[in-house]
């Protein structure tokens, strides 16, 4: 038999519908809409089980830091003395005053029991002493207002503040830290890297020796000496890590321009005439943007650890402000002691899972930019 007419009896061997079928196939891949990378790298992530747990995480981590003022149960720097280093579920039983100074500041007082007489409440303190005082000291207008039993859930502190709200007003100020210095580490780094990848020649020669120069030193070396430079604080700290952590985005920057230089649209914006500024930040950066959120997304880790360990050698922010690594500082003396190791674990686990959530999520975004990846 013929070999051509062999093949052209393969249409009649298929059935009507198989035929319909197939057409239709074919008319709805061409009727499709042509999609960015970005939707196709979004369906990537979200097959990604792991990746997608990080990112829930870390959107949680930004509603607890965003939210803190409004979740958190007590002030973070609100102290009880007599309730010092008690342990996780206490329960308290405090009256609320007014400040003999400030009205509008309030002061707990802890008591074992309290009753109404006339126009006083008296109460036994927690050293079983009878006291009293006036209602018009009281916060407040009924019972409700100035006699509370708080819960102290994951326990107190040495100055008897509450751990809880103080690990979720110290993610605020991790995040803050962590998504400032990041901002100047990517604006640096995306700097140098676009411009000597883009000129090469003895442009690149001098910004990559720069750039070899900071990396030699000891990231974190360089961060203390920068802050005891510049003096103590929030701000101090966020300059610090930024102007540090900015190589890794500098020479993976530098080699995406090296590889986008040399493609043919880019060749077609020197025919047009662009200048060169035009075509680094309008055409080549945002052909670049995938590698670029992902280092800067495990920056963000960095970032954390950075802040965590300023804080715990006393050169970041600050106390009474409540931060991860100023905890993990104040309660590590009571590991050796064989008690309240909450007070050091508790922090310590809460920048371990902020880590751990922001490298699930630049591992899943590394995959989902990767356009050789097929599943």
């Amino acid at each position: 038999m013929n070999p051509i007419n062999q093949g052209s009896d393969v249409p009649h061997r298929l059935g009507k519908d198989e035929i319909d079928r197939r057409r239709h196939e074919n008319e709805s891949v061409l009727k499709q809409t042509p999609r960015s990378l970005w939707y196709y790298s979004w369906r990537r992530m979200k097959r990604n089980k792991l990746a997608m747990l990080g990112l829930g995480i870390t959107f949680a981590l930004i509603l607890i830091a965003a939210g803190a003022s409004f979740l958190a149960p007590f002030d973070p720097n609100s102290q009880v003395l007599e309730y010092s280093t008690e342990p996780s579920g206490f329960h308290g039983n405090i009256l609320i005053s007014k400040s003999e100074a400030n009205p509008n500041q309030t002061i707990p007082i802890p008591i074992a029991e309290c009753r109404v007489q006339g126009n006083r409440v008296i109460y036994t303190t927690s050293e079983g002493r009878d006291k009293s005082i006036a209602l018009s000291r009281l916060a407040g207008n009924s019972e409700k207002d100035w006699h509370k039993t708080p819960t102290y859930y994951l326990g107190t502190d040495r100055y008897g503040r509450d751990v809880l709200s103080r690990l979720m007003y110290g993610a605020r100020i991790s995040l803050t830290v962590a998504f400032f210095a990041e901002l100047c580490s990517l604006f640096i780094g995306v700097l140098i890297g676009s411009i000597a990848g883009f000129y090469r020649g003895v442009t690149d020669d001098v910004f990559m020796w720069f750039t070899n120069v900071v990396w030699s030193i000891p990231s974190l070396l360089l961060i203390i000496a920068i802050s005891i430079a510049l003096g103590l604080g929030m701000w101090q700290t966020i300059f610090a890590i930024g102007i540090t952590e900015w190589v890794d985005m500098a020479r993976i920057v530098r080699g995406q321009f090296f590889t986008l230089r040399e493609t043919e649209y880019v060749e077609a914006t020197k025919a047009l005439g662009l200048s060169n500024k035009r075509t680094i930040f309008r055409h080549i950066l945002p052909n670049s943007l995938g590698p670029i959120i992902v280092i800067a997304t495990a920056g963000f880790a960095n970032a954390i650890i950075y802040e965590a360990s300023l804080s715990f050698l006393g050169l970041g922010v600050q106390p009474p402000t409540s931060t991860w690594g100023q905890m993990i500082h104040d309660g590590y003396g009571f590991i050796a002691a064989g008690s309240n190791w909450g007070l050091t674990l508790y922090p310590a686990l809460a920048i371990m899972i902020a880590v751990f959530a922001f490298n699930l999520f630049g591992d899943g975004l590394r995959d989902a930019f990767d356009p050789k990846l097929k599943r």
